[in-house]
């Protein structure tokens, strides 16, 4: 059947997790769904540290594949900039890294099973409204197709350009914007393969971190992330602080590249709105993301199937309008945004900190307060404990972290 002569219920725009996770949940419901990628191959390129911790293994209800679920996690290490570290680590697995690729080719399998329909290589050009649907024009081998749909989940990354052609506004500002460059390399050593690895410092990665996720025996993803501004500062960019930084580590610098990675990470600006008439987003394009440190696949898988489920629940009720399919933005603040609020505040907290504060609170905090900083979640009596007790040579960063603790 020719494309033209198919009204489809819902069109995913982006392949990624969250419209992996969209297209799965979509079918599981018996609509008819199509999930139309840009890109020639699921998973490519791989834009994050493929870190995917138990929690979202149980949000999701995924089990893990030795195939694509290729590195246990044990702990994590943090890093102050005179080297100190703060160290956390189980008898147990708390997550994985990915092989992304194979895990989201299994996503998009599962989902082709249950009967949606997946096209690569098919660039939308042009979305407009018409009788109430929603027809996108897209090109395929230099042609222009037509598809029509009744509903639309944007999710297709940061620049996200069918939220703008159906008149929502999800432009991220580029002090909510990160700059990702990341390697896989190989032949390299030096490090607890059963830990992440986080470093810290202005001079290091300002207003970011630079991360060593291990994925196999001998190889990992060595990555940065920086604010996106930072460059216009220092006159440096991300790769060139990653390529310094590499340079200075024994068990690193003569390791071999097997591949590269780079991108925009959105890590805040939260869109109040998320809907439009017969449209709704998710994933990168909805700003899901950890503004702490940048993760997005067990965010955006979530925002995906909740984006999905209220597109079922709009299909049944037969009415595509902004109205009814915002309830889906309220429903993603209640479940996870107004957490994501809070982790950004801890993020403002950490721009604000020196060498010489970093340096400090590795040495004085433990990995649980860390965490609970990060999380935005340290109780009142362990902020008086921390305070009192722990930094009480340091007035200047007790100001800076009552201020974003009240």
């Amino acid at each position: 059947m020719d494309s033209n002569e198919v009204l489809y219920d819902v069109i995913v725009v982006g392949a990624g997790p969250s419209g992996l996770a969209a297209g799965l949940e979509l079918a599981k419901g018996n609509a008819s769904v199509l999930i139309l990628d840009r890109k020639q191959e699921i998973g490519c390129p791989k834009r994050c540290a493929e870190g995917l911790s138990n929690r979202w293994f149980d949000i999701m209800n995924l089990k893990p594949k030795p195939e694509w679920a290729v590195q246990e996690i044990k702990g994590a290490v943090l890093y102050g900039p005179n080297g100190k570290d703060v160290k956390m680590k189980s008898e147990n697995a708390l997550g994985y890294v990915l092989e992304r690729k194979m895990f989201e080719k299994e996503l998009a399998i599962n989902a082709v099973k249950l009967g949606a329909k997946i096209l690569l290589k098919h660039q939308v050009i042009n979305a407009k409204r018409e009788n109430g649907l929603v027809k996108l024009e897209v090109e395929v081998n230099n042609e222009v197709k037509e598809f029509k749909g009744k509903l639309v989940i944007a999710c297709d990354g940061i620049d996200s350009l069918i939220a703008r052609m159906l008149g929502l506004n999800t432009k991220n500002n580029l002090n909510d914007t990160d700059s990702g460059y990341q390697y896989e390399m190989t032949g390299i050593s030096g490090y607890d393969e059963n830990c992440l690895h986080l470093y810290f410092g202005t001079q290091v990665a300002p207003r970011g971190y630079i991360w060593i996720f291990p994925k196999r025996e001998g190889t990992a993803n060595v990555g940065i992330g920086i604010g996106a501004y930072v460059s216009n500062e220092t006159k440096l960019n991300a790769k060139e602080y990653l390529d310094r930084w590499i340079q200075s580590q024994p068990g690193l610098k003569n390791g071999s590249i097997i591949e590269v990675n780079a991108g925009g990470i959105p890590v805040g600006g939260f869109l109040e709105k998320m809907t439009a008439d017969n449209l709704l987003v998710a994933g990168d394009a909805g700003h899901m993301v950890d503004p702490i440190h940048g993760g997005g696949i067990g965010i955006a898988m979530e925002g995906g199937r909740l984006a999905a489920k209220n597109a079922l629940r709009a299909l049944k009720e037969n009415d595509y309008t902004d109205k009814n399919l915002n309830q889906y933005t309220q429903e993603w603040f209640d479940t996870r945004g107004n957490e994501l609020k809070r982790r950004l505040k801890s993020r403002h907290l950490l721009e604000q900190l020196s060498d010489d504060d970093f340096n400090y609170l590795a040495e004085s905090i433990t990995m649980d307060e860390a965490l609970a900083i990060g999380n935005g979640t340290l109780s009142k009596t362990d902020m008086a404990i921390l305070f009192t007790k722990k930094l009480v040579k340091r007035p200047g960063l007790v100001a800076i972290m009552m201020k974003y603790f009240q």
